[in-house]
């Protein structure tokens, strides 16, 4: 059983208070207090708050993928409270991180789509805006299946069209497989369609 008063203490230490050099081991506790947090007691801003301080200690060891691996986990559920703008920042600022680097530039495209989804469901113009800003960062991006997909709900939304945004999502999902973060964005845009009228939405 986890020493839960323990972590709770180590977790209250300041960066200061804790020797540079052992940053890596006062993240790996904050991931732990983290993860307690998502499963055990459901109190997601506490995980969010754990995992951001992890991510920061990483860096203090300039451990750059596993801060990442952090701040991508601050990402998702940032979303999922509609705290989009925070989203957005992370994932420009991973994927931004990652896009020159040979061994990690293929997950760049999927920062940028979750990034333009975040923009999405705020408003369709910021999303217009935001992936022309990504291609032009990233040219690989634009022969994406992310990118290419991104397009087509764009035109499925300016045209009010339910039908066209439920096939461009179902051609998509066909390839590969959305995961239940992108389904539940891919829904909240698909709300903002008038007359949608499907109560909770459906993408099939």
């Amino acid at each position: 059983m986890t020493p839960l008063p323990a972590l709770w203490m180590l977790g209250m230490l300041t960066k200061r208070q804790i020797p540079k050099g052992r940053f890596t081991i006062a993240a790996k506790h904050h991931i732990t207090i983290a993860e307690i947090y998502e499963t055990e007691l459901v109190d997601i801003e506490k995980a969010i708050a754990h995992y951001e301080q992890s991510a920061d200690y990483y860096k203090g060891e300039e451990s750059n993928s596993s801060a990442n691996k952090c701040l991508l986990k601050v990402a998702a559920y940032a979303a999922q409270l509609e705290q989009y703008q925070k989203a957005i920042e992370i994932y420009e600022q991973v994927g931004a991180n990652t896009m020159d680097n040979p061994l990690l530039k293929y997950s760049a495209k999927d920062y940028f789509f979750k990034a333009a989804l975040c923009h999405f469901i705020v408003d369709e113009l910021n999303a217009k805006l935001a992936l022309e800003k990504y291609e032009e960062m990233f040219p690989a991006f634009t022969d994406s299946r992310e990118c290419k997909l991104l397009k087509k709900l764009l035109e499925a939304h300016e045209e009010q069209n339910s039908e066209a945004y439920t096939e461009a999502v179902k051609e998509f999902d066909s390839i590969s497989r959305l995961d239940q973060w992108l389904t539940t964005m891919l829904l909240r845009i698909k709300k903002s369609i008038q007359g949608d009228g499907e109560g909770d939405g459906d993408l099939k």
